[in-house]
């Protein structure tokens, strides 16, 4: 469905200048944006990313990941196609690089943004995750069921890669609740060659997030050779912890996909060298995905006692009481049911 588009400005000579994402694109007449899915038609900006999904599914929260937002709830994910990235080892590169492959005939199903509420409303979800793809770039389409899902009760998260303007922040802060937030590489050279972006706009983004009072959890993918080496990682550690130590960092272990298939899956080593590094960084909370048997369970920070322990994406035991730990009465950052 095409619908107008929000954040752009009129340029010169019918051209529209987008103020959605980092790249903020210039988009000609007839012509669409990096991602695809914004597009300039006589002078005005529309999305071709609205009111339909490529994607939908009751999730745990978990899964996201967010371990610190509502453990052991469901939430259900959406997702449109396209994205403002071209990363090579895009792990849902059959829906989030579709508009630009030619052989297109995606498959999509119409569902407002009410009927996402409902359907979330219906499944017991706690939350409405809007994942999968880049959310930023079904902008408008999140924004609408955000604000209906907010008056249904729920909670709104974005799983996204950060490239998105302090303007489309600014926006949608009212209505998000959470995101994780995927902090590919420390070195700007990677996000140009790989993403076809830059580091800096992804670091603004997770600062400006946990000052707008949105909950901010970051992953990792660690891809042998790319960006794999102790200093990298390291440097990833400490910017967390700049902007705040309790935010926990997901450790994930890459595994060949779509165009990258060269790099073996991540050692074990490597992934257990970045934790320490996190550690030692002043990190409170680090975890390791994409392994079985990693370090899943959320630990008190002050006493070391499990809080949530975990089996997989599935919570098998929460202690908490109201936020605190109840053997030394540490404070848990993040988001958790009240409890009488």
């Amino acid at each position: 469905m095409t619908r107008d588009a929000m954040l752009w400005e009129p340029g010169e000579g019918s051209r529209v200048a987008c103020r959605l994402c980092a790249h903020r694109c210039v988009i000609e007449p007839g012509k669409a944006g990096v991602c695809a899915v914004r597009e300039n038609r006589d002078g005005r900006l529309v999305t071709l990313a609205y009111g339909e999904v490529v994607a939908v599914h009751v999730d745990p929260i978990e899964k996201k990941p967010l371990y610190h937002f509502w453990p052991g709830s469901k939430a259900l994910s959406i997702a449109t196609a396209g994205c403002n990235f071209r990363c090579g080892f895009c792990q849902n590169w059959q829906i989030s690089q579709a508009p630009r492959r030619k052989e297109g005939g995606l498959r999509s199903e119409p569902l407002p943004p009410a009927d996402i509420v409902r359907a979330a409303v219906d499944s017991g979800c706690r939350s409405i995750s809007y994942t999968y793809t880049e959310p930023t770039i079904f902008f408008e389409y999140a924004y609408d069921t955000a604000k209906r899902a907010r008056e249904a009760g729920l909670l709104n998260s974005f799983v996204t890669n950060g490239y998105m303007t302090a303007e489309a922040l600014e926006t949608i802060a009212p209505w998000l609740d959470a995101a994780n937030v995927d902090l590919k590489a420390f070195r700007d050279g990677t996000y140009k060659k790989i993403c076809g972006a830059r580091l800096d706009p992804v670091l603004d983004s997770i600062r400006l997030m946990h000052r707008l009072g949105i909950w901010v959890e970051v992953t990792t993918l660690v891809v042998p050779g790319l960006n794999d080496a102790a200093d990298e990682l390291g440097s990833i550690a400490r910017f967390i912890a700049s902007v705040d130590p309790a935010l926990p960092w997901h450790i994930s272990r890459f595994h060949p996909d779509f165009e990258y298939t060269d790099a073996p899956a991540t050692p074990l080593a490597t992934l257990e060298a970045a934790a320490a590094a996190g550690r030692r960084e002043g990190l409170k909370h680090v975890y390791v995905g994409n392994v079985a048997g990693g370090p899943e369970d959320t630990l008190c920070a002050a006493c070391g006692l499990a809080l949530i322990r975990r089996r997989g994406f599935s919570v098998v035991a929460d202690v908490l009481e109201d936020s605190h730990c109840p053997r030394c009465g540490a404070v848990l950052a993040g988001r958790f049911a009240k409890r009488s």
